[in-house]
């Protein structure tokens, strides 16, 4: 069966676009726009918001063409206690300090907690990033968790078929049980919402508490054997996959 295609590119704002070209920074690049140094096709355009698709029109900043960013994707093994954010008032340690060799601007693709570690990606191409974090894409994300005390296969199952947190249900996980290890479990929970915490939300709200927590795959991409603190590219074939998620019914099971 042939792979699903990923979304169209779509035109936008022109403030945004020179952005992500990496002229500036968009209040940078608004300010350029509304003092008349840029053009679109030619036409010297002084609204911020109009809308133009950079794959088509003809865009110059002071009469220079500007290039079309190359689209980037990244996987991270992120380890334990190191912030999804691009710096921290505190001192602590950031993942883009383990990405500063890249040279380039790119954001995470969700995020994960300092206490949990694995697989994190990261992306220059909003789209995408939108597309793999909307729950209704239905791209599952794979977590192991270690969790005390016990959890029975009834608690296991609550987590299965949708448990209730402060905002509200969630939608339903796939659960397998990996191990028991004394007063704790070990299992694979596999959900395709990004809510803050969830996964230490959801095991609380079933009577247990986390004490390991790390993200083994997104869709199909998989963490596999990349060592703590190193990134890799996605191959070509890796993001197509991701758009090519089989899709179930809103609200049902997640096909297995």
């Amino acid at each position: 069966m042939a792979a699903r295609p990923g979304p169209q590119r779509r035109p936008r704002e022109l403030e945004r676009i020179l952005s992500k070209a990496g002229a500036g920074s968009r209040k940078q690049a608004r300010a350029w726009i509304e003092a008349g140094r840029v053009t679109v096709n030619g036409a010297r355009v002084v609204d911020p918001e109009a809308w133009f698709d950079p794959e088509r029109d003809r865009i110059a900043l002071d009469g220079r063409i500007l290039a079309l960013e190359k689209q980037l994707y990244l996987a991270l093994h992120k380890p334990r206690g190191y912030l999804t954010t691009r710096t921290d008032p505190d001192g602590r340690p950031t993942v883009y300090e383990l990405i500063a060799d890249l040279g380039a601007w790119v954001v995470p693709v969700g995020r994960l907690d300092a206490d949990t570690s694995g697989l994190l990606l990261f992306t220059n191409d909003t789209q995408f990033a939108e597309y793999v974090t909307n729950p209704r894409s239905h791209v599952d994300k794979l977590y192991r968790v270690e969790a005390t005390p016990r959890l029975a296969a009834e608690s296991l199952a609550s987590l299965e078929t949708g448990i209730e947190l402060s905002d509200g249900m969630t939608l339903p996980a796939r659960v397998t049980r990996v191990a028991h290890r004394g007063r704790a479990t070990s299992f694979d929970l596999s959900i395709r919402e990004g809510r803050n915490r969830q996964v230490r939300r959801m095991v609380r709200a079933a009577g247990s508490k986390v004490v390991k927590l790390a993200r083994l795959a997104i869709g199909t991409v998989k963490l596999g054997e990349l060592a703590i603190g190193a990134h890799r590219p996605l191959s070509a074939r890796e993001v197509s996959a991701l758009y090519a998620q089989p899709r179930s019914e809103e609200g049902g099971t997640p096909r297995r």
